[in-house]
């Protein structure tokens, strides 16, 4: 079983691209000095890993001047061969949200996560350090990338937001928190979002892998629905290479693991339990992007289940030109949720 592993987690790192150039730098931030907020670095032992994590943190132009205000929070989570420092080195995520402050949007912190290769699931398989080979992309030990006990829902939810509310000046509650991502990480964002409706009231997402199931046909075409993979060599198929090794690390070789992983089921499922509970959702692809037809999908079940939320399709790739042209408007719509005036301890 271990060299299974072994040879799995091998095709991962020889066959994936990098989803952020680490040379990649923002663009240099408009407003003046004054009114520019600051990047810090983190970390925190989570106890649902089992390892310490590194964590990534803007804060607000105005957090150091008003020791006695607090902020609602928003997490970016990184994408497939990402890392923690993506959406700021790659992604320009200080100098949107400095742009967006200076035109008069709400000041929010905005926390960046190492999630490794995890899809921000619990895992199907546990590896050990033995087993894993090295995150080539930060050269992370396999101490901490190859965690011992991969429950990164938990982490992510769980460990991190209560490490975060604790360390600094926030207001706690699900109506000032919301979560977004790219691809891998805005399967993340959407699926954290509709698994704990107690943390987050809004989720954005970014060219997500949304229908991990999808196998053919766009919803929008009537003569050919949507087909879904119905047994596990369609699954192995579907995914092979790529990112198929680690994906089926992560949601297990079962249709069952995989469903229960889908986002329209859990959208459905949280519909039934509580529709009041649903989060805000909104997400976006570029009309060549990869995952098009999963975003599709997704549009196309939240349709049919009369859930509400936001999509569009625009010009572009699955590529950072893309997730930086469109970063302002997952920030802008966040914050216009989490620190409106319906938002809790406004």
């Amino acid at each position: 079983m271990a060299s299974l592993v072994r040879l799995a987690l091998a095709l991962v790192l020889l066959a994936l691209p990098a989803a952020a150039p680490l040379a990649a730098q923002p663009a240099a931030s408009s407003a003046p000095s004054s009114a520019r907020g600051r990047v810090v670095a983190d970390t925190l032992w989570s106890a649902a890993l089992g390892t310490r994590k590194q964590f990534v943190v803007y804060l607000p132009p105005s957090y150091d001047r008003e020791p006695a205000r607090r902020y609602p929070v928003a997490y970016y989570l990184h994408g497939l061969w990402g890392n923690e420092w993506n959406w700021e080195r790659s992604g320009g995520l200080s100098a949107t949200m400095d742009s967006l402050v200076a035109a008069g949007g709400p000041e929010m912190l905005v926390v960046m996560p190492d999630g490794d290769d995890s899809w921000y699931t619990t895992w199907n398989a546990l590896v050990t350090a033995a087993d894993c080979q090295r995150d080539t992309v930060r050269q992370e030990p396999a101490a901490s990338y190859c965690v011992p006990w991969p429950h990164y829902d938990d982490y992510v939810a769980r460990d991190l937001v209560a490490r975060v509310d604790s360390a600094y000046r926030t207001r706690p509650g699900r109506a000032t928190r919301g979560i977004a991502g790219l691809s891998m990480g805005g399967y993340g964002a959407v699926t954290l979002a509709l698994r704990y409706p107690d943390v987050y009231s809004a989720a954005a997402s970014h060219s997500g892998v949304l229908a991990p199931l999808l196998v053919g046909a766009s919803p929008f075409d009537a003569q050919s629905p949507p087909r879904y993979a119905a047994d596990p060599d369609t699954i192995a198929r579907r995914w092979g290479g790529r990112a198929g090794a680690g994906l089926l690390l992560a949601f297990g070789r079962d249709t069952a693991a995989w469903w229960a992983r889908d986002p329209g089921r859990m959208a459905a499922a949280l519909r039934r339990r509580d529709a009041r509970l649903l989060p805000a959702l909104m997400f976006d692809v570029g009309v060549d992007d990869s995952t098009r037809d999963q975003n599709r999908a997704l549009h196309h079940t939240l349709d049919a289940l009369g859930v509400p939320h936001r999509y569009a399709e625009w010009p572009g790739k699955h590529d950072w030109a893309y997730w930086r042209g469109h970063l302002g408007e997952s920030l802008a719509w966040l914050g216009a949720r989490i620190a409106g005036p319906g938002a809790a301890g406004r």
